[in-house]
């Protein structure tokens, strides 16, 4: 019969040290910038068909609401959907309308934040971001991630 290993001694814990917390802290930030600016701009990547303006939508709004109080149920369910859709749509193009901001923090954090989880100018490139805003951020073709 084998013998049972002794139980392992309790793993002193020693505590992080403030550069230690500030480097978690500053990574989670830059990590958090590049997050929201790269979720930015897939909500704003082309679709297929025709786009979408403001003033279309609500101009499908108003149709809808005016069809909602003459329908018949099935319809009624259908145009209710349809409006919960636009007006998510609307929402959606209301918050991406201007990155300036998102793309300020990311410019400030990217090269930084690329260099340390080594990724490189045509990774950026290929997620969307455009030469204009690499530049910007200090991110050069010969960059190596």
């Amino acid at each position: 019969m084998p013998t049972a290993k002794p139980p392992a001694k309790p793993r002193k814990r020693t505590p992080m040290s403030p550069q230690h917390k500030a480097a978690l802290a500053k990574g989670r930030e830059e990590g958090r910038a590049v997050r929201t600016y790269l979720d930015a701009l897939q909500a704003q990547k082309p679709r297929r068909g025709r786009r979408r303006t403001k003033e279309s939508i609500t101009k499908r709004l108003a149709t809808i609401e005016a069809k909602l109080p003459n329908a018949e149920s099935l319809a009624k369910l259908g145009l209710l959907q349809e409006r919960e859709n636009l007006q998510a749509e609307l929402r959606q193009l209301s918050a991406n309308a201007d990155l300036s901001e998102l793309e300020k923090q990311f410019v400030k954090v990217a090269k930084e934040y690329g260099e340390r989880k080594h990724i490189g100018y045509a990774a950026w490139k290929a997620i969307g971001v455009s030469p204009a805003v690499l530049q910007k951020a200090g991110i050069t073709r010969s960059a190596k991630g």
